[in-house]
């Protein structure tokens, strides 16, 4: 039977135990990390989430709690009140904090018995996933991913700090709102009291953060959960959250120095790490132009160099055809792999393959110069030696050549950039290199549905010299558009708003929103544009995949407490599940899989 906590209460944490308090009596409660037996003395390395500390337990000193010490087990839960006494000479661990002391226990009491656990919460066992994720309340006792989750409530405290002292506001808005299918699919959510109709769950709170904007709370914050119904990978999540921020009267400069300035400051006060401002711009035509993919890791080399024009008329015909066809010749130079395999050149083509790309081609140049690969032959020297210069070739380097539509060419290479700057080791995990990408395109072209659709959202502004082009080739048309790029991986995105309800009218029409359809999902904005609209924009950044890239974890299930698996599932409390009949007549619900059952 447990003892229970009576009038006790805690002094310290484990982990704040130092030489200083020595002589002091401390009361500590936690749980059993380890237990040793010594001849007569036990030890306990007692942990909470701040670290372990050594709990010395002499039977001449009190004989009933060493009698109960015997019977503690792994991850007991216990409280003890001792004296703060000097490890022996030899038993001091500098690795620890806490190292240098240990209490003399006085008084032991074991608060909860635990079941042996399915799996140890050392740090370094390597435990399944699925195992730590049906165990979560367990897996979260582990040191890393309680060091992952206080360096969160960290950055979330930073953040909140930061935008208040900017004149930001926090202020909710609502989870239950309207469907708007433009994007990604929505969570819905039956409505008891108006049977037959649906809230959906926001996946952004887009539309009530400019509704604040025409309110007149010129500058929003929210460190606010959305919720996306879409194919999930390592990191993504079904619900996620986002550091989303809105603000009046401004262009996208100063939204793009106001945030530089919250992301300096996370890092600044997570990691003790000073970043350079302003971070470096780019454009997305350059960015494509020069690695295929608009969120490149700038932490190595290796651009793409655009070879279409001098392959157009060669004798190589796969090149010339794509070349003539307005497709794109495209080539990468991975320095000092000539030393490849056939196998890994033959992976390497599989990897472009997953991004639509038919084939990879590929050159080794040799030490002479000359060109080790099958397609040498189709080559003049001219032609071999022009390739060779354009790619800055020297001997030892491997060449590999695209050749697709634009965006086949360009994703395919980009991605196999990326996947042999991870193979070669080429990105240093303690640099940082930021680049916001600007001017997207405003619209690309759906074949399937034979219309335009929005590249952000169908909220976001033309570039003002482009306006024009809505009338004219609205395909041409670039965007007030901004991601934040960190090492690879897009962290935020945001835009300027539409704020002239003719012009949001006039986007609705290119994207095949007709005005009563439009009236219908977005009245409520159309009419508020109506009543006096300031400029304004906003941005949004992922906070899990932030605190990625802070902890230097591989999955952001490692950085959420209680993730989904990549099924949006939850193994721990078994969501999604059934329900009863008798709720789903109250919603006015008949599931069609279930009746065939039936």
């Amino acid at each position: 039977m447990s003892d229970i906590l009576g009038d006790w209460k805690r002094s310290h944490y484990c982990g704040d135990l130092r030489a200083e308090l020595i002589g002091q009596e401390v009361c500590l409660m936690g749980w059993v990390h380890r237990r040793r037996d010594h001849g007569g003395l036990i030890f306990i390395d007692l942990r909470d989430r701040t670290g372990i500390a050594q709990l010395a337990l002499d039977p001449d000193r009190d004989l009933e709690s060493h009698t109960k010490a015997e019977s503690v087990r792994n991850e007991f839960v216990v409280a003890a009140i001792g004296k703060v006494s000097p490890r022996p000479d030899g038993t001091v661990n500098p690795k620890m904090k806490t190292g240098e002391v240990e209490i003399e226990i006085s008084e032991l009491r074991i608060l909860s018995v635990a079941k042996t656990p399915p799996f140890m919460l050392d740090e370094f066992t390597d435990v399944a996933e699925n195992l730590r994720l049906k165990y979560r309340y367990l897996d979260l006792r582990r040191e890393g991913i309680q060091r992952n989750l206080m360096m969160r409530h960290k950055v979330a405290q930073t953040v909140r700090n930061y935008l208040t002292d900017n004149n930001f506001l926090e202020i909710e808005t609502p989870v239950l709102t309207k469907s708007t299918p433009e994007g990604a699919r929505d969570y819905l959510v039956p409505s008891r009291v108006n049977l037959g109709e649906f809230y959906a769950l926001p996946q952004s709170p887009q539309l009530f953060k400019q509704l604040l904007m025409v309110s007149g709370f010129d500058r929003y914050f929210q460190i606010v959960r959305c919720f996306r119904d879409e194919d999930l990978r390592a990191d993504r999540q079904p619900e996620f959250t986002q550091i989303d921020c809105e603000l009046s009267f401004v262009d996208r400069d100063d939204i793009m120095t106001i945030m530089e300035g919250m992301i300096a400051r996370i890092f600044k006060e997570a990691l003790d790490v000073s970043l350079d401002l302003p971070m470096p711009r780019m454009e997305f035509a350059e960015v494509m132009d020069r690695y295929g993919v608009d969120n490149p890791d700038l932490r190595f080399e290796m651009e793409l160099k655009n070879l279409t024009d001098l392959v157009k008329g060669s004798g190589f015909k796969v090149f010339a055809d794509v070349a003539s066809k307005g497709g794109l010749v495209k080539a990468l130079n991975a320095k000092g792999c000539a030393t490849f395999s056939r196998k890994e050149l033959d992976g390497l083509t599989d990897f472009v393959g997953i991004y639509g790309a038919k084939g990879l081609a590929w050159v080794k140049i040799q030490e002479d110069g000359n060109w080790q690969s099958p397609i040498a032959k189709f080559f003049t020297a001219e032609e071999l030696e022009a390739i060779t210069k354009a790619m800055d070739a020297v001997p030892g380097d491997l060449l590999l050549f695209v050749a697709d539509t634009v965006t086949v060419a360009n994703e395919a290479l980009g991605r196999l950039r990326g996947h042999i700057g991870q193979k070669l080791g080429l990105a240093d995990p303690k640099e940082y290199r930021f680049v916001w990408v600007t001017d997207f395109p405003l619209l690309e072209w759906d074949g399937e549905e034979r219309r335009h659709v929005a590249v952000h959202h169908p909220f976001t502004a033309p570039l003002d010299e482009d306006l024009p082009l809505l009338e004219t080739d609205p395909g041409k048309a670039r965007a007030k558009a901004y991601d934040l790029v960190l090492n690879g991986s897009e962290i935020g995105g945001g835009s300027i708003r539409i704020h002239d309800q003719a012009v949001q009218s006039k986007m609705f029409g290119l994207l095949g929103i007709e005005e009563e359809e439009a009236q219908q999902k977005f009245g409520f904005l159309l009419d508020a544009l109506e009543f006096g609209a300031p400029p304004h924009g906003g941005i949004a950044f992922g906070l899990d995949r932030v605190m990625m890239v802070l902890t230097g974890a591989e999955s952001i299930r490692d950085v959420i407490a209680f993730p989904k698996t990549q099924k949006a599932t939850c193994l721990m409390s078994e969501a999604p599940g059934a329900v009863a009949e008798k709720q789903l007549r109250e919603l006015g619900i008949r599931l069609a899989a279930r009746n065939k059952q039936a």
